[in-house]
Order: structure tokens, then C-alpha cells, then sequence
């Protein structure tokens, strides 16, 4: 018996996707651009895998790293958003057989039976347009705790946020909100009803905890969650995958910041048992830097990241398959604050070796089910 780990450092693109264009996307490079913008990126731990052959084959930049066991590929994906559900099933086997809903980018935002829907079950809403979260935060929180209405807003993903105080409001129910919201959302094909808690005071400021709660549309097939789960191997999520595939075919799921996810991944490496399956998502990449368009603050982070990491790959067993991927762009000198449609890199510890090809993101599952000995249901699948 054997184990996977796949591990998805959020919105690490690499450039180059074929159809970026139409995103408006063409030329985003979210790795690239970092290192370029900054002059240089110390992450010996992830170019010992083949970070720099990723680099140049993706996009034609050349860095000076060294590639001491690389096993590395570029991926590209055919569903067609750049989008956290998009991305991470189509890694795990199922690519998005449909086109999402998005808002509009004008305010109000939302149709009139969609906040009727929320005033039913919370007495009101705020803000209702497209925003930043923490600048929504900062704008509409003390009208939200006067009120006691929570605030509604979106983005260029295909979501319904909402975001409250945890303490004044009460985290049970904005989750119960979300929960309550998110059959109708679904219905409208909107990928996600994100609960987005927040604590503090306008004399302190305010800050969003580590209490995010995604309710996402199931996936419409058997991923490799579903898969090994059914032969019955363990699955342990770390971050927000469990969120991102509603639970199914998941054992265990531990939430935090990126810090004590490291932690969990230790834990995991060093004690997961044969034939499991462990999925990690460390998102600050994402949500603290690359929507925040902060190239020092992502570089700082991919720093951080393979300085950890290190310890964690020298608790691997032999026989372990790790893969570091990602899910889409967020490049942090690119316009606007979006996601940005791109490649990513596939970085491999275990059985390959060498340059193993220009594949797609459903490859990465197929990899993982092939590794561990498990068949595809066929149930919607494309591993």
C-alpha cells in the first residue's frame, strides 16, 4: 500500500494559458511576474522538483535554480472558469460541464428575489454590489451593527458572499444564512455562498477570522475523493477542501490560516495511513496577497511556504506520491483584483522522474487514482 498527497498552493499560475484572451487574461503570469518584479524568489525546496523548468517551459523565463530530483509537468484547463470549484475538480476528474452564473458588475448587484430571499430570513440587507472583502468590511460594518443586517456582495467569481460580525451577529447564524441561501444560488448555477465572519470594533479596526465557510454546488461526478473513499481508502482534507467538495467522499476535514495548516501536513505526512488520500489547499496565496495585488507579500508567502515545506517532505515515505499544484492565477501585477486564467505548475515527489508533458488539470487525478491502485467509477469522471 502507498499513500497521495495532492497539495494546491491557491492562484500559483504559471502563465500561459491557451485561451486567456478570452478571460482578458492574456499575459498574466502569476509566478513570473513575481519573480520578475521582485529580482529574485528563494524556494529551493519546490525547484529542487523542477519549479525552474516550469518557469521556462510555461512562459520562457529562465531562473537560475537548481533541479536536484525534478518530476514536473504544466497543466492547463478546459473548464471554463478560473474559479476555485472549477480548478480543484477538474484536478480531482471532473471538469465543469456547465458555464457559471455571474453578477453583474454594477450595483445593485443582485436580482430582487434574491434579497427578498435574504430580508425573510434576516430582516435586511447592506451593500449589494461587486467589492472587496475587506473594503466592504470596512465600509458597511458599522451600519451592520446597527442594523444587525448582514453585508451581501460578490466578484468577478461566480459567489454570493456574505459577511457578518461573528460575535454581534453570530456565527451559527450566518452559517445557517448561507445555508439557507445557497439551494436557490445553486439553482442558479452561482458556484458559491461564501460566510465570511468578521470580529473588532471601529476603534480597532476590523478583521475576518478563520471561521470562512464555503457552500458550494456538489460536484457533478465522482472526483478522486468520491473514488478512493469507495475502495476504501482514508481521505483527509485540509483547508477549505472540504468545503469546496461539500464533504462527499471526505473523512476529515481540518480548517485554519496557513500557518496551522503547515502543521496539520506535518501531521498527516507522519501519520496517514497506507492507502489514504490527503488534500490540502494552503489559500493565503490567494486571498492575502494575489486579490490584494501585493507581489512583495506573495513572494514573502511562496518564501514561507517552501521554508516549511522541507521538513514536511522529509517525513515522506518511500513509496508516497506529492503533488504541488494549483488551482488558477491571481497574478498580483495584473489590473482589477481577479483571478487570472492560467497554466499551473505540477510538481511531483514520488515514482516519475524528468518532464512528464503538457497535460490537463484532470491529469493530476488519473495520477493520483493510478498511484494508489484504484479504478475510475466512470460516474461522470474523465480520469
Amino acid at each position: 500500500m502507498t499513500r497521495a498527497f495532492v497539495v494546491v498552493l491557491d492562484s500559483v499560475g504559471c502563465g500561459g494559458a491557451p485561451d486567456a484572451a478570452a478571460f482578458g487574461d492574456e499575459g498574466a503570469n502569476t509566478l513570473g511576474h513575481i519573480v520578475q518584479t521582485r529580482g529574485h524568489l528563494h524556494v529551493p525546496n519546490l525547484a529542487s522538483l523542477g519549479l525552474g523548468e516550469v518557469l521556462r517551459h510555461g512562459t520562457g523565463i529562465k531562473v537560475d535554480w537548481t533541479a536536484t530530483r525534478p518530476a514536473w509537468a504544466v497543466a492547463t484547463e478546459v473548464s471554463m472558469g478560473k474559479d476555485t470549484p472549477s480548478g480543484h475538480w477538474e484536478l480531482a476528474g471532473v471538469p465543469v460541464p456547465w458555464e457559471w452564473h455571474y453578477f453583474p458588475d454594477e450595483t445593485p448587484a443582485f436580482p430582487t428575489d434574491i434579497l427578498q430571499l435574504v430580508h425573510r430570513h434576516a430582516g435586511g440587507s447592506l451593500a449589494n454590489c461587486h467589492a472587496s472583502g475587506t473594503v466592504v468590511i470596512d465600509e458597511f460594518a458599522p451600519q451592520h451593527l446597527q442594523t444587525g443586517h448582514p453585508i451581501c456582495y460578490t466578484s468577478a467569481d461566480s459567489v454570493f458572499q456574505i459577511a457578518a460580525h461573528e460575535e454581534t451577529f453570530g456565527l451559527e447564524k450566518l452559517y445557517d444564512l448561507c445555508r439557507a441561501l445557497a439551494p436557490t444560488l445553486h439553482g442558479m448555477r452561482v458556484g458559491r455562498v461564501i460566510a465570511r465572519p468578521f470580529v473588532g470594533d471601529a476603534q480597532a479596526g476590523w478583521t475576518r477570522t478563520s471561521n470562512r465557510k464555503d457552500f458550494a454546488i456538489p460536484p457533478p461526478g465522482d472526483t478522486i475523493c468520491d473514488i478512493v473513499s469507495g475502495a476504501g481508502g482514508a481521505v483527509h482534507a485540509i483547508g477549505k477542501i472540504g468545503d469546496i467538495f461539500s464533504m462527499r467522499g471526505i473523512d476529515r476535514c481540518r480548517k485554519g490560516d496557513d500557518r496551522t495548516l503547515m502543521t496539520y501536513l506535518m501531521d498527516e505526512m507522519e501519520n496517514a495511513p497506507d492507502g489514504a488520500l490527503v488534500f490540502a489547499n494552503f489559500v493565503e496565496f490567494d486571498t492575502d496577497f494575489g486579490h490584494r495585488r501585493d507581489v512583495e507579500g506573495y513572494a514573502r508567502h511562496l518564501e514561507w511556504f517552501d521554508r516549511e515545506i522541507g521538513p514536511v517532505l522529509a517525513k515522506a515515505k518511500d513509496d508516497d506520491l506529492i503533488i504541488f499544484t494549483a488551482d488558477h492565477g491571481n497574478d498580483p501585477t495584473w489590473h482589477g483584483t481577479d483571478h487570472t486564467r492560467e497554466q499551473v505548475p505540477v510538481l511531483v515527489q514520488g515514482p516519475a522522474s524528468g518532464f512528464l508533458g503538457d497535460i490537463g488539470f484532470k491529469d493530476v487525478g488519473a495520477m493520483v487514482l493510478k498511484h494508489l491502485g484504484v479504478a475510475p467509477t466512470g460516474k461522470g469522471t474523465n480520469t
